[in-house]
């Protein structure tokens, strides 16, 4: 049971050279167009020389009905703990067991230092930590090498390996929006990304060129690779998220150093309620802080116009988040943002109607080149004065904005110089 990353990568692991099993089939939830195709023999390995069909997450009973099934395991993230009974309420009903691999079965070893950079939510910030560490490897001379969470969204085959080291890498990729958000970043900054299917081979071939390796994770999912340094990000815009989601509490329990970011935006009692619940849970982690600072490109006289808000995607529909630094700009500039709801066509249109919760903002999804068209003729469709675009990667060199477009970032700034900083600056220490 997946979402085309960890369920793929548990296969790898776990299953795919065992004999001791048969894997019938994979299910597809959280990201729209995986569904519908097979996991090819070239990746399934020897055992399945016809491949392993993916479904729907729908047809799970039809599945475990029709297949005997014994075990569904468990494979995706960032769902609450609530959600994760609710499927295991199902499977066991049907007869069969429900499965959660453990961290130690599904992490690979590697030959250079690993620092893993993940969060207990998707949004919490963990691509600007992620980039902070990048920068502060490099002060220190060595070079970093990012091996991102998998995001495998179009020919699997062909994306079993890959390496971004330019955006031509990623044009010639064929990559999602979704994907170079993610990618280009750290791109940009001089950091090569490695991500695909099958990790081992990828982490072989990463560690031919760093010095040290960051795990870039995603969703809220635990790290494929044994970190030396584990560093997990909480959110006290969403206070108490930290120990009610899967496996969002579980990279909690394991932190090394846990970093509350976004406390220049948040409430006083919902920091101290994310403090109290890793002290309960994880005594021993060091805790840091930091501050998201919204940075807004070439500034424009917004007061009082109306904006149209584009977010991050994932961060605003399975991560839950109903405003990201694309609506703290607009709160900056005095900008009215409008609501694209009933100038949505098409699949972006059926997102709105799938998270509710979003008013005023629009989530950048573009999983495939129809959906890409889809949010282009949304952006346009909608009347504003200005489009402010809070996304990682810059819309307006993938679609057409026919309005004035203003940039919209983030970075995560350290508190105290004993903060994030000194932190890496002691794992770096310990490496020579």
């Amino acid at each position: 049971m997946g979402a085309a990353g960890r369920d793929f990568h548990n296969f790898n692991l776990c299953f795919r050279d065992n004999p001791d099993y048969e894997c019938v089939a994979f299910t597809a939830a959280q990201i729209p167009f995986i569904e519908k195709r097979a996991y090819p023999p070239a990746l399934s390995g020897s055992l399945y020389p016809e491949g392993i069909p993916v479904y729907p997450e729908e047809h799970l009973a039809r599945i475990i009905k029709e297949k005997k099934i014994d075990e569904a395991v468990f494979s995706y993230s960032d769902v609450s703990h609530d959600y994760v009974m609710h499927r295991a309420s199902l499977v066991t009903a049907l007869g069969a067991d429900f499965v959660l691999l453990g961290a130690a079965r599904t992490m690979l070893r590697s030959s250079r230092p690993v620092i893993s950079v993940c969060a207990v939510r998707t949004g919490c910030g963990k691509s600007g930590v992620t980039r902070f560490a990048a920068r502060e490897l490099k002060k220190a001379g060595k070079k970093p090498v990012a091996i991102r969470h998998p995001m495998p969204y179009g020919e699997l085959t062909l994306e079993r390996v890959q390496r971004f080291a330019s955006p031509d890498d990623m044009r010639r990729a064929g990559c999602t929006i979704e994907e170079m958000e993610e990618y280009e970043p750290l791109v940009t900054a001089g950091v090569t990304v490695w991500a695909g299917v099958d990790y081992e081979m990828i982490l072989k071939e990463a560690e031919k060129e760093a010095d040290i390796i960051i795990w870039d994770g995603g969703n809220n999912d635990m790290p494929f690779i044994k970190p030396d340094l584990e560093i997990v990000i909480a959110d006290p815009l969403r206070p108490g998220h930290e120990i009610g989601y899967y496996p969002g509490e579980a990279n909690l329990r394991r932190a090394a150093c846990v970093v509350i970011n976004k406390v220049n935006s948040a409430r006083t009692d919902d920091i101290e309620l994310v403090m109290t619940n890793i002290n309960r849970l994880n005594p021993k982690a060091a805790v840091v802080q930091t501050n998201s600072i919204v940075t807004v490109g070439e500034r424009m006289p917004l007061e009082g116009k109306k904006v149209l808000v584009i977010e991050d995607g994932p961060t605003l529909t399975h991560g839950g988040m109903d405003y990201g630094a694309g609506i703290i700009a607009a709160r900056l500039l005095k900008a009215e943002p409008v609501d694209p709801a009933v100038y949505a066509v098409g699949t972006i249109k059926e997102t709105l109607q799938r998270y509710p919760h979003l008013k005023n903002i629009l989530p950048a999804v573009g999983y495939s080149k129809q959906q890409i068209s889809e949010l282009e003729e949304t952006i346009n469709r909608t009347p504003c004065d200005a489009v402010l675009v809070a996304t990682p990667v810059d819309l307006s060199r993938l679609i057409r904005i026919n309005r004035p477009a203003v940039r919209v970032s983030y970075e995560v700034e350290d508190i105290g110089k004993d903060g994030l900083a000194g932190i890496i600056s002691e794992f770096i220490k310990r490496t020579k």
